[in-house]
């Protein structure tokens, strides 16, 4: 089979298109014949190694979301058949076996079904996102532990960079289970595509004071920030959170963080900082289900009409399609890995 690996971690270049035994599942695993392969930043990020070359004790294949088909079943599995559409997440994770590859074999927990009428594409752009997402907006005391329809019913959620993927995912669950949701971007173009992702209201904070903007729209405060860049925001967050809100924190560029510490004493403010990676798994369990009945209900979809633009790859250049996403590509980047990649 054809597979994209490396074995040494630094740049793209590192990535190579060869051919793999097939692998077939152990009891308790399935056998996925991947058709589309998701790339994240935190895929780059491990292949890279920091910048450090890096021998590695065996070749690693990249990429931790992907969608596909079942084609095998291990002894033992129950509840998936040959030729059932399914989505994965954390494919690479403490594994050498990511997406990008023809066939990958996962423990069963680690796929989930996709109907029908979901396309290839939306499932591969779940994973890290939408899972990020969901532990984001339940981080909160004001938040179930698990999303449904009305959940987050008089809960105002603030989505920091609405026009990324994890901040696509976030307002489309947020509107899913009934919050207002308020996001900011940096342009109008990003401003269009997080109406069309659902957003209430969009504030462009290269445009407009953002802090006033959205205390107007939020008068009493905003109960959850879904935040991207806590070196720049946190002070915003501070200014339009309200009494016992919580500020999720799910990523960084690399910048020393200064928390205001004052006022978030006088609102009592919760920071969570969280990794999908290494989330609980009972937590991570109820993310899966709950995107999953997103998903089921037609609330996370992706295309630019969704406000999440689709720039895609052949598996022979993942190398590039690496390179995408570290040079902040708007929308999500997928990989065609097998035919009818986008069925």
């Amino acid at each position: 089979m054809k597979a994209v690996s490396y074995r040494t971690t630094g740049p793209s270049s590192v990535l190579e298109l060869g051919e793999r035994d097939e692998p077939h599942p152990a009891p308790g695993e399935v056998r996925v014949r991947m058709h589309v392969s998701g790339v994240n930043p935190t895929d780059w990020k491990s292949r890279s190694g920091g910048g450090r070359l890096t021998e590695l004790d065996a070749p690693h294949v990249p990429n931790q979301d992907g969608a596909g088909v079942v084609d095998e079943v291990g002894p033992g599995v129950t509840g998936f058949a040959v030729g059932d559409r399914v989505w994965v997440w954390d494919a690479a994770y403490q594994r050498p076996d990511g997406t990008a590859q023809e066939l990958v074999v996962l423990p069963v927990r680690q796929v989930v079904p996709l109907p029908d009428d979901v396309s290839f594409d939306a499932g591969a752009s779940l994973g890290i996102p939408a899972l990020t997402a969901h532990i984001a907006l339940t981080a909160s005391d004001r938040a179930p532990r698990e999303l449904a329809p009305g959940a987050l019913s008089g809960v105002v959620v603030l989505v920091a960079g609405g026009a990324g993927a994890v901040g696509h995912a976030a307002i489309q669950l947020a509107v899913w289970a009934g919050a207002t949701v308020i996001t900011t971007v940096s342009s109008p173009e990003k401003a269009a595509l997080a109406r069309a992702a659902g957003a209430h209201h969009v504030v462009d904070y290269r445009a407009e004071d953002a802090a006033a903007a959205i205390r107007r729209l939020a008068p009493h405060g905003v109960d959850i920030v879904a935040e991207v860049n806590p070196a720049a925001n946190l002070g915003l967050d501070a200014e339009v959170a309200a009494l016992d809100a919580t500020v999720a924190i799910y990523a960084d560029n690399g910048e020393p963080v200064v928390v205001p510490v004052r006022p978030s004493m006088g609102k009592n403010i919760r920071y969570r900082l969280l990794l999908t990676y290494t989330t609980a798994a009972d937590a991570k369990d109820a993310a899966v289900r709950a995107v999953a009945a997103a998903v089921a209900d037609g609330a996370l979809s992706v295309g630019a009409d969704a406000g999440l633009p689709i720039t895609r790859f052949p598996l022979a250049q993942t190398a590039a399609a690496h390179d995408a996403v570290e040079a902040g590509t708007v929308g999500k980047v997928l990989i065609d890995v097998g035919s009818g990649a986008a069925g």
